[in-house]
């Protein structure tokens, strides 16, 4: 008893000491630097009145120390606060440290990570204003950070001594974007957040939440390294909204399915912190919480930044919560009034202000930072768990069961049943004992070795089609942490014999999840409402395999791993350098393979270089290249453009003693524009970053300059992304009145309409334009003209084509395979079967008897499903998803699938680009026959 007290008494003096440091230490309140408080109603402060206020209080605060992640895409500084007690503050790379070891997992027993985990401190991640218009977390923020620096009460001090807060501000670019749009009009009654002219992150706007795998936006790789490859912190929490309607606010436990690939842990951890953040809320009498049936999301999907976490043994919170600084109603929604056990405590409608909700964020914070207190040592230990859990399964023979093994295994027991006449059980007190299959399936079938999970893949640096693409790939695994080794020597393995420079990712480490994530098809589950009914829509896509969508080789090794090679500490700048390759004086040829070609050529173009491509494969150094291999005459500048790209751009070069015989097409400048809208369309943000990578000219066109014609007199190009003609058969997004908007605003306003818009389109291309259409813009092609349908659609009475329902066709966001034709110049550089991103896409046939369309990609299977899910994707079969058409002078090519899906279908991006370059050099040129 006299020890208790004595600790009792210790505690206490912890915490006046605590409090103490609290007193002595004025904390700014917000108000004096943002001039009003957040969470007031019609007022959001903007990210730089909170970075000054930021700033303020990391110098007065010895709770807290602020550190800049890195850029933003527009250069602003992207702010995180390390909140915890000032004597952990002290001792922060101690605390690192012991998180890294514990999620890395390697060289460590039990007893060691047990030690770690008594030592250590807890580590929790809590982001904020990621989806910039979800303005509630922003400034609850701000109220929460200005808590954790002045209370005192028993909580708030526990929780500074158990843990170490990691507050990210997640979109600094779209915070000032945002608040400043708001906070525009004098009159309150005007604001709004629903009305801001382009994408709140400059190039991806929402998908800024869909690139945590890839890892391409500068915000996203700030984020990646934080929580990756610096800090590990045990549990994540990504703040959205807005809620589901008659409630609240969304918190997990989340809906079936979960990815196959992840660490069972995962799931019950993230299970259990979003069960203690429902108790919290319910226990202050704070209704109107749901989980599970109660939304749409599940952990399925890798690219999130709550969802990669799971890939890397971490708890991964997401809420989605109502609340704007323009009150709010909550509507009377009948069956939203039923409690269930997916939302215990209704709430009642009523109106509703931007203080309610914030105060309901500040909870569900502090109750995940409660749990990480009070279970601190299960927290940081089973972090360590699941990482030793992973090394262990990728250093033995190990299996991921999925949807098509589980297939398998009722396919032969029906075949068993079948042979020995046997019939099934009854079904014994609902148990479903009726499901029951013969044991020896789990062996044969379960444990079939070549379903085997891998122990390494390898990727032969000399046997990929597109090398600077596989380093783009590999860049993205090392920028979520997964460790890649480099052979610094020839190495031979079972019966291959690899090259120097060759790269390993071994499954024998933490990060497994994520490198079979990355490089094994996904399997999604058939999920259905019911047996031929609809199917119940995925959080979002459902096939990602990163390596498929880049046309990385690799070798999957089963038995083993190769010996260790000296791993790349950091990511790769430039992709191993290129050779020129012979002494010829006449010029150069270079390979269409590889994206950089493409750079290459822009910068030729820049420079008033001529450039050509050849129609027919050539052999030059021994090398067989295929049709579009770039011809360069040496002179003027060629050859230090040339021998730049080869030393940084990863790019072979053939110098030749002549020009290769055989036509070519000589390039030329283009003037391209891509188009978007009033708000910014997230599909062309993505295509201008794509454009800017690969060095490409282009202006943003907007519908009203589309309206007035003329077009040919400024561009040679028109690039129609998946989502700038709106959706078919519904009505187009309401915008804005221009009275109410700047001036250098009012000419993005407008919309794309078959009456006004597109033949305008059709007069461009018919007077030798290049028209490119990609996913649902290629519904263009028939609107002007071209004499195609959409394949996967069936006549009704009226003798109307409608698309096929999703009870016969849905295929949502998967990799499918697809057959290429090489020869055709839209498909230089292109391999004969390409693996293709395709999200319910359409799919062309040309119309019987008529000329002007040639196929240049299609589908040539029953079964084209490579990862992801597709139902009725027979129907695919024969169609084609690349169309090659002539409208009077010049040239519509339609790109139904997915070209530039978020940066990600590399090898795709070709059919784009060829597209640009090659149009415009057959402008007025004779059309060629349809197949």
């Amino acid at each position: 008893m006299r020890a208790l007290m004595l600790a009792a008494t210790g505690l206490s003096i912890v915490f006046a000491s605590g409090a103490a440091t609290a007193q002595s230490r004025t904390v700014t309140d917000p108000v004096a630097v943002l001039k009003a408080k957040p969470g007031s109603d019609y007022f959001l402060a903007n990210y730089k009145q909170i970075s000054e206020w930021l700033q303020k209080v990391s110098q007065e605060s010895d709770r807290m120390k602020l550190v800049s992640i890195g850029k933003t895409a527009e250069g602003r500084e992207q702010y995180m606060a390390i909140i915890s007690s000032p004597e952990n503050i002290r001792n922060l790379d101690r605390y690192r440290g012991i998180a890294q070891q514990l999620a890395l997992a390697k060289g460590l027993t039990d007893d060691q990570a047990k030690a770690l985990a008594d030592q250590g401190k807890a580590v929790v991640w809590i982001d904020a204003g990621l989806h910039a218009t979800e303005v509630v977390n922003a400034q609850s923020h701000v109220q929460l950070i200005h808590e954790m620096l002045t209370r005192t009460d028993p909580e708030t001090m526990r929780i500074l001594n158990d843990t170490i807060g990691l507050y990210v501000f997640a979109n600094p670019d779209g915070l000032d974007l945002v608040a400043d749009w708001y906070m525009r009009p004098a009159d309150k009654a005007k604001r709004s957040t629903n009305t801001i002219p382009v994408l709140y992150q400059k190039y991806v706007g929402h998908d800024n939440n869909r690139d945590s795998y890839a890892s391409h936006q500068p915000e996203t790789t700030n984020m990646n390294r934080a929580a990756y490859r610096e800090w590990f912190p045990q549990i994540l929490y990504n703040q959205h909204q807005t809620g589901p309607v008659g409630t609240v606010v969304f918190i997990p436990p989340f809906r079936d399915p979960y990815n196959f690939n992840n660490e069972p842990l995962v799931i019950n951890q993230t299970d259990a912190v979003g069960t203690a953040m429902h108790a919290r809320l319910v226990a202050q009498g704070k209704g109107g919480s749901v989980s599970r049936s109660g939304a749409p999301y599940s952990t399925w999907f890798n690219g999130g930044v709550r969802t990669v976490g799971y890939f890397h043994n971490q708890i991964g919170i997401l809420t989605e919560i109502i609340g704007s600084p323009t009150p709010m109603e909550i509507p009377l929604v009948p069956a939203k009034q039923l409690a269930t056990s997916d939302g215990v405590m209704t709430i009642a409608p009523q109106k509703w202000h931007f203080q309610q909700s914030i105060d309901y964020v500040k909870e569900m914070s502090r109750a995940i930072l409660d749990y990480a207190s009070r279970n601190r040592e299960t927290v940081l230990f089973n972090r360590y768990v699941m990482g030793r859990n992973q090394i262990q399964k990728g250093s033995e023979d190990s299996w991921v069961v999925t949807p098509k093994r589980i297939d398998a295994v009722k396919a032969a027991a029906e075949r068993l049943k079948k042979e020995s006449g046997g019939s099934a059980l009854d079904d014994l007190a609902g148990y479903n004992t009726r499901d029951i299959v013969p044991s020896t399936l789990y062996q044969t079938i379960l444990r079939d070795p070549q379903y085997r999970a891998p122990r390494a893949f390898v990727l032969p640096v000399d046997k990929q089609a597109d090398l600077p693409t596989t380093v783009d790939f590999l860049n993205s695994l090392i920028k979520t942490g997964v460790e890649v080794e480099r052979a610094d020597k020839p190495f031979s393995y079972g019966d291959k014999r690899y090259a120097a420079g060759s790269y390993i990712v071994r499954s024998d480490q933490a990060f497994r999840p994520h490198v079979l994530d990355m490089f094994e098809p996904q399997d999604h589950p058939q999920d259905f409402a019911y047996p031929g009914g609809p199917p119940i829509r995925p959080y979002d896509i459902t096939g990602y395999t990163l390596a498929y969508q880049m046309n990385v080789t690799f070798d999957r090794l089963l038995d083993g791993a190769p010996q260790h090679f000296p791993q790349v500490t950091d990511v790769i700048q430039t992709p191993p350098a290129g050779r020129v390759i012979g002494n010829g004086g006449a010029g150069y040829v270079v390979s269409h393979a590889t994206n950089n070609s493409f750079i290459l050529t822009n910068r030729l173009l820049k420079a008033g270089v001529p450039v050509y491509w050849l129609n027919q494969g050539v052999t030059v150094g021994g090398e067989q290249l295929a049709p579009g291999a770039l011809w360069i005459p040496a002179g003027g500048a060629a050859s230090g453009i040339v021998d730049g790209a080869v030393r940084t751009l990863g790019i072979d070069a053939h110098a030749v003693t002549a020009k290769p015989a055989g036509d070519a097409v000589k390039l030329k400048p283009v003037r391209i524009g891509l188009v978007d809208h009033y708000g910014g369309s997230m599909a062309s943000g993505w295509n201008r970053w794509i454009f800017e990578k690969y060095e490409f000219p282009y202006t943003r066109v907007y519908p009203q300059e589309l309206d007035k014609g003329g077009l040919n007199a400024k561009y040679d190009v028109l690039v129609f992304q998946s989502d700038v003609l709106g959706r078919e058969g519904r009505p187009p997004q309401k915008q804005p009145d221009a009275a109410d908007l700047p001036p250098e605003w009012r000419a993005t306003l407008g919309h794309i309409t078959s009456e006004k818009t597109v033949p305008q389109i059709a007069a461009f291309a018919k007077a030798g334009g290049t028209v490119i259409a990609v996913g649902g813009a290629t519904r263009l092609g028939a609107e002007m003209g071209l004499p195609v349908y959409n394949a996967l659609t069936s006549v009704d009475a009226s003798g109307k084509r409608v698309p096929l329902p999703s009870t016969k066709f849905y295929v949502p966001g998967s990799v499918l395979q697809a057959k290429v034709d090489p020869s055709d110049p839209l498909a230089y550089g292109l391999p004969e079967s390409l693996d293709i991103f395709y999200n319910n896409n359409p799919t062309y046939a040309a119309v019987p008897g008529q000329a002007g369309v040639r196929r240049v990609a299609w589908f040539a299977s029953d079964d084209p499903l490579r990862s992801g899910w597709a139902w009725g994707q027979k129907a695919l079969n024969g169609t084609a998803t690349v169309i090659d058409g002539t409208l009077g002078q010049g040239r519509v090519y339609l790109l139904a699938n997915e070209v530039t899906q978020r940066g990600q279908p590399y090898p795709s991006f070709k059919f784009l680009f060829n597209a640009a370059l090659y149009g415009p050099t057959q402008s007025g040129q004779a059309a060629r026959k349809a197949d």
